[in-house]
């Protein structure tokens, strides 16, 4: 399992929104306490799903 290759999204904003998701990367909580033994390929689904998150948290903050 190649578990190095893919560095953390994580930008030091550890904050969750009203749907349990960290607001400074997208991550799950899950996702996070996982990313450290996920192999390549699940980081980067995972990579995938977050930017679709912060995508739509962001369209939501701009539609207020």
């Amino acid at each position: 399992m190649d578990t190095a290759t893919i560095e953390s999204p994580c930008v030091d904003v550890c904050e969750l929104s009203a749907d349990d998701l960290c607001i400074g990367c997208g991550r799950s909580l899950d996702e996070i306490g996982n990313w450290m033994t996920a192999s390549s390929a699940e980081k980067a689904q995972v990579l995938e799903r977050a930017r679709q998150r912060l995508t739509q948290m962001a369209a939501k903050v701009s539609s207020r």
